[in-house]
């Protein structure tokens, strides 16, 4: 079996991690930030980890976490897969376009009209779901 993992806190970063509790954060943090505190006041991984219903891996791997990155490692990594191509502005235009001008479009044209004006490649299909989720398609809000 191994070393006992364990970690050890200064006060200012026990009080840090216990001010965590009342701040306005994801409670995913929360809970990361008392099994630190936790394991600092002598709590054993098997215990923190049926006091929150984990498993103890997930305890050894949040305290890991804690030891490499400190108080970074507390929050969530950005998640895999593809990134939106088109920023929060490039909607607001298109929005714009469709308030002002007389015309109407169709999401082919919007695709067309965002790349030639915003050099922004999106398809007509992804496009029309975007402004369909933010309540805007057509020239009417």
């Amino acid at each position: 079996m191994g070393a006992r993992l364990r970690v050890f806190l200064t006060r200012k970063q026990d009080k840090t991690l216990s001010n965590l509790r009342t701040v306005d954060v994801p409670q995913k943090v929360k809970d990361r930030a008392e099994v630190v505190r936790l394991n600092a006041h002598g709590w054993y991984v098997e215990k923190i980890a049926a006091h929150f219903n984990w498993t103890p891996q997930t305890v050894r791997e949040v305290l890991h976490k804690w030891q490499k990155l400190g108080l970074e490692g507390l929050w969530e990594l950005e998640g895999r897969g593809g990134k939106p191509k088109y920023k929060e502005e490039d909607i607001v235009f298109l929005e714009e376009c469709l308030k002002k001008e007389p015309r109407t479009y169709n999401s082919l044209q919007l695709a067309q009209k965002l790349k030639s004006d915003r050099k922004i490649e999106l398809s007509p299909d992804r496009l029309r779901r975007v402004l369909k989720k933010r309540g805007s398609f057509g020239n009417e809000l």
